[in-house]
């Protein structure tokens, strides 16, 4: 099975078991480098994918905790060159792993290059929210040659056009964005984001995920039925502030068919 396969049938075979598949997301070095080995083992062993961000100076899409999170990264020198090596010399996980990078620290350290190292890394695929589809051509070659995933966004209003275009080329899963802003907010499932993530799930040759803003098993109980799997963001990067245990607030997450 190809690296972008096994995020797509690791999503699947949570959802399997009657509950949205918890995607992860935490960003490398925050709040130390030194504890990013155990973190992303404990983070692992309660979720079905895992996305490392990249820490970025300027996070567009990304909201107050996550901005938060990259300053004190970047602020010990943790680069992706840096994640990729640490990656690359740990031993391995069995979770699926993705870089979620702004394109800027791609293009600085080369996509050809970028590539062969996520191999080495067994970083399966790359989710690149400044990248446009139509301008996604160059990155996306050289993650094919080698089987990787570019895993593409969607917001509830992209043009229903674009939206069938991009949820069916998106490799590993489509990422559905729940609300037009930036990570953090606390979603909410009103009937037009429940349409609209149907409607993305209805377009989708791979599982589809819902992220920004789903910080509770309620809130992941409510998106049962429209989509794959939910992004656990900003909520567990706070939690890894404080120390506390990432393994068992995710297990604690899962619906009670899964508990």
């Amino acid at each position: 099975m190809s690296p972008r396969e096994n995020i797509s049938a690791a999503i699947r075979a949570a959802a399997a078991q009657g509950s949205p598949a918890l995607v992860a997301f935490l960003t490398a070095g925050c709040p130390t480098r030194e504890s990013f080995r155990a973190q992303l083992q404990s983070v692992a062993s309660g979720a079905d994918v895992i996305e490392i961000g990249v820490p970025f100076t300027d996070p567009m899409a990304d909201g107050v905790t996550i901005q938060r999170s990259s300053h004190v990264a970047l602020g010990q020198g943790v680069s992706l060159r840096w994640i990729l090596s640490e990656l690359e010399a740990m031993p391995p996980v069995k979770t699926p792993l993705l870089l979620m990078s702004y394109l800027n620290p791609l293009l600085a350290f080369g996509l050809e290059r970028l590539a062969q190292a996520c191999v080495r890394s067994r970083v399966a695929g790359l989710i690149v929210p400044d990248l446009p589809s139509e301008e996604s051509a160059e990155l996306r070659e050289v993650l094919d040659a080698r089987q990787l995933a570019l895993v593409q966004m969607v917001t509830p209003v992209t043009p229903v056009d674009r939206l069938r275009r991009i949820s069916l080329s998106s490799q590993g899963f489509v990422y559905a964005v729940t609300m037009t802003g930036t990570t953090g907010q606390s979603v909410a499932l009103p009937p037009e984001t429940a349409a609209y993530l149907d409607a993305v799930r209805a377009a989708a040759a791979v599982p589809v995920c819902a992220g920004f803003g789903i910080r509770s098993r309620q809130q992941i109980q409510l998106l049962a039925g429209h989509v794959d799997g939910v992004v656990i963001g900003s909520a567990l990067v706070e939690l890894l502030e404080r120390g506390e245990d990432p393994a068992q607030w995710l297990r604690a997450l899962r619906a009670p068919a899964r508990s």
